[in-house]
Order: C-alpha cells, then structure tokens, then sequence
C-alpha cells in the first residue's frame, strides 16, 4: 500500500526553546490548538491527548498518540493515534507518524509539522485534505497564540 504525507512549515518569532514549549504544555496546547483538554506526558513513551467540544464527559472529538521519540527543545515524535469522533470512525485504516520539528532561525525558529501514513487511495481523499486545512488552521492559532503572549507582557 503507498502511503502520502502533510509537510508544513512556518517562521515564527520567538526562541525554537520556548516555541518547543508551548508544543507540549497542556494550558499553550488548549489555546493554539482551541482544545478543552489536553493531557501530556512529555517524554519518550509518553501520551499527548486532546479533546474538543462542549461536553467532558462526551466530547466531539478526542485523540491519543504515544510520544515515540521525545528530544527537548528540538523535536517530538507521535504514534499509535487512536482516535474517537461522533461522526463515527475513519473510512480507512491508517497508522498515522507526526513529527514537529523545531529548529533555530536568525528571525525565531522554524516549526515544520510532518504528518505520514494517509492512505494514497481515494477513500483517505477527504480526510487529507481536512487535515492539510487542519495544519494551516493550526499553525494560525499557534501564531494567534503567540501574538496573544507578546501584546499581554
């Protein structure tokens, strides 16, 4: 089976340290990411886990990944998502492998998302390109996220 992936990167103007941070910190997660919950074990082995909706008890939308590969300040590795949404199931079997990675830059540091193992099929079609949406969305409420920092210092 062949598989297709998201790449997306973006500047952004804060140190890659404190960028990093705010990628595994529970309270950032909930803001960027416009999630009511986010549980995060931040090491290797790890869980980093998010919900969204109005209901704790039933939300909309829930993921769990392992943490597989954990390098302070630099990068984090995510598998074994396990999903659960009230639409119902994925219309495919995927073993999704996300990667962030932060890096250094004269202006900031560099975020680039990695998201492997989307189906090249037609059946994933949907679902890929909601999901390459989903990262432009994300990386704009990370941006929202740190303009919100910087305007309340």
């Amino acid at each position: 089976m062949s598989f297709r992936k998201h790449i997306h990167e973006e500047l952004f103007p804060i140190s890659a340290e404190e960028l990093f941070r705010h990628l595994h910190t529970p309270t950032s997660i909930c803001k960027w990411w416009s999630a009511e919950h986010a549980i995060v074990l931040a090491q290797p082995g790890g869980t980093y886990a998010a919900t969204w909706g109005a209901s704790h008890d039933d939300p909309d939308y829930t993921t769990v990944a392992t943490i597989s590969e954990f390098e302070p300040g630099r990068r984090m590795v995510f598998t074994d998502y396990r999903y659960s949404a009230k639409q119902g199931a994925l219309p495919f079997k995927a073993d999704f492998v996300t990667e962030f990675l932060v890096e250094s830059h004269p202006e900031g540091a560099t975020l680039r998302v990695t998201q492997d193992g989307f189906p090249a099929g037609s059946e994933a079609d949907e679902f890929y390109a909601g999901c390459e949406t989903g990262w432009r969305d994300t990386f704009a409420g990370i941006r929202r996220f740190l303009e919100d920092l910087a305007s309340s210092d």
